[in-house]
């Protein structure tokens, strides 16, 4: 199969999900060409390394492109590139891939405007992965560093906002094949879009997220960009719950971090009497060793559409404490890879001293962790899933 390939995506876990496609689909002989604007992160997982070919397109800077972006889109000040320019980057990337004989196009999302300008133009069968939806950053709302934006910024935050969803509900009307990564993401894509979509759950790459044998350290781990929406103020407020004798360190790895929120969180680990280290933009060694170390991985973002932090933690054979909401439902089994619970600190808390006090039951449970990845969550079984739904969208034409 000849596949093109299309993203405008930055680091994080939606690269490194796009990632795995491709190496799958390269090892399984389908010629892919990936192309992608100039503002597309090509450095984290650079997927030249694993395509037949990547091209780039620079995304111009314009005084047209500037000005009609400043009265129908987003004016750059705001984004930091003008939306008019993407479009017509992406609208000349179609065009190039219409000229081809390709079997199918795999869209990912655009970091600027959710569902790419691309779908817009693209005229050969196309599978868009749609990871999210607009999220509601209501329930935000009452966070702290939120209630400290003044409102100047709340006023342009609020204009930006309504204005991306004109665009994404714009553009995702030219998807005709939706691809998502778990149930909750499909029914909030309902919800929002009215469109249909079907699941195609990820996997991650066993090579690198593995046991090692190394011994555990007393300390509980966190992973995600250090933003109100990950919920580390909730864990660290858990965490201050624990009786301080045992106690443990907390340490995030974060790929992206708001300097005021990861300062209000300090000053709050602080307060409470918290053990907290922060670690920025770490590699995938440093962070498969953390992973193995820890005792156990707390997860509470809000309304996660799926995460691959807990399959990477499973991976390495370390239980999961995560929030019972989103995507993290289908990915975390209760009492046999790790617990759900309540977005509730005490509880929270109950539950992270319960598998701290408990050697046995946490090893029970990175047996299982292991052997469930191996069976039905490496990126040889997210591989074969896409596959399916490619050949299932060729049959339909």
């Amino acid at each position: 199969m000849r596949i093109a390939v299309f993203h405008n995506l930055p680091s994080g876990g939606a690269k490194r999900a796009l990632y795995g496609y491709v190496d799958y689909l390269n090892q399984q002989n389908h010629t892919v060409d990936v192309f992608v604007p100039s503002t597309a992160n090509e450095d984290f997982l650079p997927l030249k390394d694993i395509s037949n070919s990547l091209k780039v397109f620079p995304v111009k800077k314009s005084l047209k492109g500037t000005l009609y972006s400043n009265l129908k889109y987003v004016p750059p000040l705001v984004k930091k590139i003008s939306l008019r320019d993407l479009e017509l980057t992406q609208k000349n990337i179609a065009e190039t891939i219409n000229s081809e004989d390709y079997h199918l196009v795999f869209s990912e999302q655009d970091q600027y405007t959710i569902t790419p300008f691309f779908l817009k133009y693209i005229k050969h069968p196309t599978v868009y992965y749609c990871p999210q939806p607009p999220r509601n950053e209501a329930i935000l709302e009452n966070v702290e560093d939120n209630r400290e934006i003044n409102s100047l910024k709340r006023l342009i935050f609020n204009y930006s906002d309504n204005k991306d969803l004109k665009i994404d509900k714009e553009n995702i009307s030219f998807a005709e094949n939706i691809l998502t990564n778990s149930y909750f993401t499909r029914e909030s894509i309902l919800r929002v879009y009215g469109l249909n979509s079907l699941v195609s759950y990820l996997g991650i790459d066993t090579k690198i997220f593995q046991p090692l044998d190394i011994p555990e350290e007393n300390f509980v781990l966190s992973v995600g960009s250090c933003r109100p929406s990950k919920g580390y103020d909730f864990i660290i407020r858990s965490i201050a719950l624990i009786e301080p004798e045992i106690r443990p360190k907390l340490i995030i790895v974060s790929n992206f971090s708001l300097p005021e929120w990861k300062t209000y969180i300090e000053n709050l680990a602080h307060q409470l009497g918290v053990e907290l280290e922060i670690m920025d933009l770490i590699d995938d060694e440093k962070l498969v060793k953390l992973y193995n170390q820890a005792k156990l991985i707390l997860y509470a973002p809000y309304m996660e559409p799926f995460g691959l932090v807990p399959l990477e933690a499973m991976g390495c054979g370390t239980p999961v404490i995560g929030v019972k909401e989103g995507g993290v439902r289908e990915t975390i089994i209760h009492n046999i890879t790790g617990i759900h619970c309540q977005r509730d600190e005490k509880l929270f808390a109950e539950a992270t001293t319960k598998l701290l006090l408990n050697d046995s039951e946490r090893k029970k449970m990175a047996e299982n962790s292991i052997k469930t990845i191996e069976d039905y969550w490496t990126n040889k079984h997210a591989g074969e899933r896409l596959i399916w739904h490619f050949n299932r969208v060729l049959d339909n034409l």
